[in-house]
């Protein structure tokens, strides 16, 4: 790997205000008239039929493999202008991987090829990077091919806590590719103590210095988490609805200074707030940047989310197994490490850890991206919803926050 990569700094200064989670609004950021015109499936969310595979596998004789991802989310060499593992992923195996870092947007990626995967048709990827929640409606829709584990070996190498979703039992139809948190951050020496909970949020002097997502999932996932709820688990309109009245109290206090996106870092830069709802990889990202150790991420102690992107092979894909030798490659501890070390998200792989030890001794007790089984037992996935309590509750969360 080249010096600029053994810099985590450097590598967090570049990408900073571009990270994952900058474009990652999904339809908590996009507002409600976006989202639903994004799923164009109407109510019920799935089509009348799912489509097949209309396309046979040509992965024996066409050695390629398309990937679709989001930007600066693959190791990257800005000297040589290669993404360093899929180079070696290409020496290895003798198949052609063209990457592309498209998807800036869940619904606005989904709006394009949706079409195209209701009918079948290959939509010039064979491997795409979609959240829980998306990849939940694109395997509801039939809209991706079923994985065979026999040419995913390395299937095995998947964290536990990662392994049973409910949006796809037994992980037939998508792989981890990344994760984070959401939670609490903030400036300890603007606060001047310890925020330990989500009710420290609301403290008096915090009045009009908080700010919190506008991914409702998140938000909301810890608010409802503060109240008791697992959000893993079915909970009730009573419970969400008693969760938005906290949420509109605060906002309407004052308390909220503002409801945003990824752009809340610049906010606790510059001092107009102190005190956030975040992500992990933001806090760690301006931690970094600022060489400042005052820039503090916790989970809170009624716990905080975990979000993941997934791989998945799309219906209409004719290099499948090209594609599972890809998802493979990349379940490889040492690969995983490598990318790792220049993305800095939540780790899918186990044994990835030790092999960080042998390269970058900067990163490899990071609980953020190598977190403590203690810290995954304080997080939930929020639950998969049907489609209409996914339109009901972003409708009144959209209300509540002004979109």
């Amino acid at each position: 790997m080249s010096d600029i990569h053994q810099d985590p700094r450097f590598r967090q200064l570049v990408r900073a205000r571009l990270s994952r989670r900058s474009v990652l609004q999904g339809a908590g950021g996009a507002g409600l008239a976006a989202f639903l015109a994004a799923c164009g499936t109407g109510s019920t969310g799935s089509t009348a039929t799912k489509p097949e595979p209309t396309v046979k596998d040509k992965s024996a004789t066409d050695k390629i493999v398309r990937w679709h991802n989001w930007p600066y989310y693959l190791d990257f060499d800005d000297k040589s202008k290669k993404y360093p593992t899929l180079e070696k992923f290409q020496q290895q195996t003798g198949i052609k991987a063209t990457y592309t870092a498209d998807i800036d947007d869940n619904d606005s990626y989904y709006g394009k090829v949706q079409a195209q995967l209701k009918n079948g048709d290959d939509i010039g990827a064979d491997v795409i990077v979609l959240t829980d929640w998306m990849a939940g409606r694109l395997i509801r829709q039939g809209y991706v091919q079923k994985l065979d584990k026999a040419n995913i070996p390395n299937a095995k190498n998947l964290n536990p806590k990662l392994q049973d979703v409910d949006f796809d039992k037994g992980r037939n139809y998508s792989m981890t590719w990344q994760s984070g948190y959401a939670g609490i951050g903030y400036r300890k020496n603007k606060v001047g103590r310890e925020l330990k909970t989500l009710d420290d949020l609301w403290a008096p002097d915090l009045k009009g210095k908080v700010e919190v997502l506008s991914e409702m999932r998140d938000t909301m996932g810890l608010i409802l988490m503060s109240q008791g709820v697992d959000i893993s688990q079915p909970f009730t309109d009573d419970q969400f609805n008693a969760g938005i009245a906290v949420l509109q109290k605060q906002i309407d206090s004052g308390q909220i200074r503002q409801v945003k996106g990824n752009s809340y870092v610049d906010d606790l830069e510059n001092g107009n707030a102190i005190a956030v709802i975040g992500w992990s990889g933001d806090i760690l990202a301006a931690r970094f940047e600022k060489d400042d150790p005052n820039y503090i991420f916790t989970i809170p102690e009624s716990g905080g989310t975990l979000w993941s992107d997934n791989l998945m092979i799309p219906i209409g894909s004719p290099h499948k197994a090209n594609a599972e030798a890809l998802i493979n490659f990349y379940y490889e501890p040492e690969i995983a490490a490598q990318v790792e070390a220049y993305v800095n998200y939540i780790c899918p792989v186990v044994g990835a850890q030790q092999e960080m030890a042998k390269f970058d001794k900067s990163l490899v007790n990071s609980p953020l991206i190598f977190p403590s089984a203690a810290d995954l037992a304080k997080v939930k996935s929020f639950r998969t919803l049907t489609p209409d309590e996914e339109t009901r509750y972003n409708e009144a969360f959209q209300k509540v926050i002004g979109n």
